[in-house]
């Protein structure tokens, strides 16, 4: 069994005999346009348009950046950055999470009980991470079929060998190679891949302990962290079940995690609201235990806007709202795979197309590019609004840069946005508008009352970068 990452939506067969059924269809397909119709104009028409006022001098931090973390799925066996290292780098990536070790890299061989272990192709991969200056992320996954007691995604035919198995990879990585500070997270999407519970017979909670088991047991290694469970969205019953395992039974459990593929920008800052108010109900672990969302975009599935501006926008306004709130947020991936029917673009999650087509940037990565451009210091912003969203940001050298993302799911909304930045220095100043499609405008500004107003038009689903220069 082939496990991959593209879900198939169930298709809806409707049989419609005789005209009266025919007929009574075409009613209600017609209502129900007309009800989508009040329901764009209704969502289009009550949003807040954005006034974006900024303060100077007002910093209020460091400036988090939860985008520089990258993901990587199972595309294409042993796949490498090296080929398109040059741009991952470009991106200042902080963390690459990688899953499919075990069934893509040919770790572990041998059999039960008597297990052979070959670095060597993952290592490759690995050299590709600290090239480009990032930290391994690995979910640890899926069952190598040395092993397994069935497919990729079966229980192992002895949870020592697991144990083993953990121990041995964080004893390289950490250990051999000694990498500081990787993260290890116990499978990938077991709810889905596999059918994992956590209770019954196929339990994760024993999968999770053997980990936890072997991890202990790794030694000589640089310190590490061990979690999970990368579930297919955020359930507090997963939850419940990982923190009262972690307490219950003395297991080490530093960060969890989930995965949230979702059109509406909202969920990701309700997600962490709500995770931190079940935190709450474990005192021994809210003040140590990670949040993390390792796989985050629009859809799930294969989807167009992947490969145009729509999931620019999202992306960057996704990342926009995550400032402060999450601390790592995994985008959904770095490279295309390889579509079956040859096509360049075929609406997988890539930032960048397959390296039969060179490996190119996709809107998605340019608006990340254009994101990660904001200076060291956050400074004080208001005014975002239900489509666009800001943020603020100063240079040890004064420049002020402002990222904006216009996010409409219905690609129709467009917007002219004040934009104030109050308590500058009097003089003359430079004002340049650099959006994601590559687009840049330029002109002159004068300052004598500390404020300096401008204008930023704003098509549908656009990021543009805002720099105030001083001359």
């Amino acid at each position: 069994m082939k496990v991959t990452k593209y879900r198939q939506k169930k298709r809806l067969k409707l049989i419609v005999q005789g005209s009266v059924v025919l007929g009574m269809l075409i009613i209600a397909i017609v209502g129900a346009f007309q009800v989508q119709v009040v329901r764009e104009f209704f969502s289009r028409a009550s949003g807040e348009p954005a006034n974006i006022k900024v303060n100077a001098t007002k910093v209020v931090g460091v400036m988090p950046r939860p985008w520089r973390n990258l993901a990587q799925g199972g595309e294409d066996h042993a796949w490498r950055i090296q080929p398109i290292s040059n741009q991952v780098k470009a991106l200042n990536p902080t963390y690459i999470r990688m899953d499919h070790i075990y069934d893509f890299y040919d770790i572990v061989g041998g059999s039960p009980g008597n297990l052979t272990f070959d670095f060597s192709k993952f290592d490759a991969l690995l050299d590709d991470i600290a090239a480009v200056g990032a930290t391994p992320y690995i979910a640890l996954s899926y069952m190598p079929p040395a092993i397994s007691s069935g497919d990729i995604v079966a229980t192992p035919q002895n949870y020592a060998d697991w144990e083993l198995v953990t121990q041995r990879t964080i004893e390289h990585v950490s250990g051999t190679r000694k990498t500081p500070n990787v993260y290890y997270e116990v499978w990938n999407e077991p709810d889905l891949f596999g059918g994992w519970k956590y209770y019954g017979n196929k339990n994760y909670m024993t999968l999770y302990n053997a980990s936890a088991r072997g991890a202990a047991r790794a030694r000589g290694v640089q310190p590490f962290k061990l979690g999970g469970a990368a579930t297919t969205a955020l359930y507090k019953n997963w939850f419940d079940a990982m923190a009262k395992n972690a307490v219950t039974n003395n297991v080490r459990f530093d960060f969890f995690s989930w995965h949230r593929y979702n059109h509406d920008i909202d969920q990701y800052r309700d997600d962490m609201t709500q995770v931190r108010t079940w935190l709450q109900n474990y005192p021994t672990l809210e003040p140590f235990l990670e949040l993390h969302i390792t796989e985050w975009g629009h859809d799930s599935e294969n989807h167009a806007g992947y490969d145009g501006n729509y999931g620019a926008a999202h992306t960057a306004a996704g990342s926009i709202e995550m400032v402060g709130i999450v601390e790592k947020a995994f985008v959904f991936e770095i490279q295309d795979g390889k579509d079956p029917a040859g096509q360049r673009n075929w609406g997988r999650w890539g930032l960048l197309t397959h390296n039969d087509f060179g490996g190119t940037p996709k809107p998605r990565y340019n608006a990340l590019k254009l994101l990660d451009k904001v200076g060291t210091q956050r400074l004080q912003l208001l005014g975002k609004g239900s489509w666009v969203k800001a943020l603020a940001s100063k240079d040890q050298n004064g420049t002020v840069k402002i990222v904006m993302a216009n996010f409409d799911i219905y690609g129709k909304h467009s917007e002219t946005v004040p934009v104030t930045i109050t308590n500058l220095p009097s003089g003359s100043y430079t004002v340049t508008k650099e959006f994601h499609n590559g687009q840049v405008q330029s002109n002159a500004a004068s300052v004598s009352d500390g404020t300096l107003a401008t204008d930023i038009y704003m098509a549908p689903n656009t990021v543009v970068l805002v720099t105030i220069t001083k001359k």
